[in-house]
């Protein structure tokens, strides 16, 4: 049975007691290189394009389209570490890839992610030849590396906000996505049912995972927020999965196409939405430059219904 946050008391809302709303984070995930591996964190300073350094690399064609695990599920190989003057990239078959993060006076070029437009730096030739070493041509085309111009402003689509702005890095499109554990685990039990086995939270690449919530009570909520009050998010768009979530993380195979995704459509997350949901993207309402743990409480405030 969870314990309620210390300091924090019960209340009820339509006769009802209110301590369901108190969730705990049990994960926070960093992806400095968008569609490589992730890290694991037990804090993170908080910033309105995310976690610090989160989809604050990525992988370009020749032309500065994204490239990511739907071409290219190899990628899932490539181990990211940050260390206090350096990105690190790593693979079984190569030497480790060392990016100086200070730098700044790198040729600056033009990057796509979906349909936005935004300026990067490019991180030159030996990192460009040290991707297409260890994950091959796109098409014919080599890979570069790039990272986000700190100068730019990648706005979030206006229409899911609720009146606050927001913007992020190359990120799809949401500065956070915060995932419920007990989701995975309703997930879970349903892929066995097909005879498949469970399925690892790296699947989805959350920022955030919370644990104590029923399953997809996240889908019900506005907002979450520390219990001490130094930082709030807003959840403001159920996240649609793509085919990234058949890719196994480790080895970067697809064992079993199609799964989750058939799993979830087939549990209707999301029973207005055709498509498969897991997860919702989030903004950052208040809180730059705090810190944020594993263990943290939050208040979670649902939707207002009509």
């Amino acid at each position: 049975m969870r314990t309620r946050p210390s300091g924090v008391t019960a209340g009820k809302e339509n006769g009802r007691a209110t301590e369901e709303l108190y969730v705990r984070i049990a994960e926070l995930n960093l992806y400095p290189v968008k569609s490589l591996s992730g890290i694991s964190l037990a804090r993170a300073t908080l910033g309105e394009r995310g976690l610090a350094y989160d989809r604050h690399w990525m992988v370009v064609d020749q032309v500065g389209r994204f490239v990511t695990q739907r071409q290219m599920p190899g990628m899932a190989r490539v181990t990211v570490r940050l260390e206090d003057d350096w990105l690190v990239l790593e693979h079984p078959e190569a030497q480790p890839l060392a990016i100086a993060l200070a730098r700044r006076d790198q040729p600056r070029l033009t990057a796509y992610v979906w349909d936005d437009t935004c300026q990067a730096l490019d991180e030159g030739e030996e990192a460009g030849r040290w991707l297409t070493a260890v994950l091959g041509d796109l098409r014919g085309s080599a890979l570069r590396l790039v990272r986000f111009d700190d100068d730019h402003r990648r706005p979030v689509e206006s229409r899911y906000l609720q009146g606050e702005a927001a913007h992020t890095a190359f990120a799809d499109g949401y500065p956070f996505l915060i995932a419920s554990q007990a989701s995975l685990d309703a997930l879970n039990t349903a892929l066995q049912e097909k005879g498949l086995v469970p399925l690892p939270m790296n699947r989805f690449r959350p920022n955030i995972v919370v644990d104590g919530a029923a399953a997809f009570a996240e889908d019900g909520w506005r907002e979450v927020a520390a219990t001490e009050g130094h930082y709030r998010f807003g959840l403001r768009k159920p996240c649609q999965r793509c085919k990234i979530t058949t890719v196994d993380q480790t080895r970067g195979t697809i064992d079993v196409p199609g799964e989750p995704l058939q799993t979830l459509m087939q549990m209707q997350t999301q029973p207005l939405r055709p498509g498969a949901y897991f997860g919702q993207n989030a903004t950052l309402l208040d809180g730059a430059e705090q810190r944020i743990a594993v263990g943290d409480w939050l208040e979670a405030t649902p939707v207002a219904e009509c």
